[in-house]
Order: C-alpha cells, then sequence, then structure tokens
C-alpha cells in the first residue's frame, strides 16, 4: 500500500506515447498513453452499480494522448485526452498499481 503517495516527478512524453513517473521510493515506469486512458475509472467508463469496465479497448485510438493534466488536490491527476474525455481522476495509488502492473 502506498497511502496515496505522490510520484516525484511526471511526465508526459508525447513523442514516446508515454507517462514517465518517478515515485520517491526510487521506482519509475513508463506508461503508454493507451493503457492509462484504457483504465480510466470514470462513471463512463467503469459501470457504477457493477464495477464492470465498458469502455473497449479498441474503441480507443492508437495515437490517443493527453492536451490537458491538472492535479486535483494532492491526491490524483485528472486528464484530459484527444478523444476529448476528461472525466477521469486518476488517484496516485492507481496510478502507482499500473506502474507495478506494467512491470511485471
Amino acid at each position: 500500500m502506498t497511502d496515496n503517495v505522490p510520484p516525484q516527478s511526471l511526465r508526459a512524453l508525447k513523442d514516446a506515447g508515454v507517462f514517465e513517473i518517478a515515485w520517491p521510493d526510487g521506482r519509475s515506469a513508463r506508461l503508454p498513453f493507451k493503457l492509462v486512458r484504457c483504465e480510466c475509472p470514470c462513471a463512463q467508463c467503469v459501470d457504477e452499480i457493477t464495477g464492470v469496465r465498458t469502455l473497449r479497448p479498441e474503441a480507443i485510438p492508437d495515437d490517443i494522448r493527453p492536451v490537458g493534466l491538472d492535479y486535483s488536490g494532492n491526491y490524483a491527476l485528472k486528464i484530459v485526452w484527444s478523444d476529448q474525455h476528461g472525466s477521469g481522476i486518476y488517484t496516485w495509488d492507481r496510478l502507482r498499481r499500473l506502474c507495478e502492473l506494467s512491470q511485471t
């Protein structure tokens, strides 16, 4: 459990199509934009009642990219995507889990 610790640094490398995230404990990862977009936790992408993901990954363009990044307090990142989707809030814990899963 990371207790929702913010990353030490977070960069959107648009040419590479990845977020580069470094954590205070020295771990780092590169997360593809499409992976992060497909993991959006919002009610448009995940059924609020069942928790079943309703977003189809094949519906997301391969060249998806962030067009806006903003912090939501000190606990999350809000991303506006090139497909005009922007309602997902990615907590630091969620991003950390994605980093860990991408390295296994």
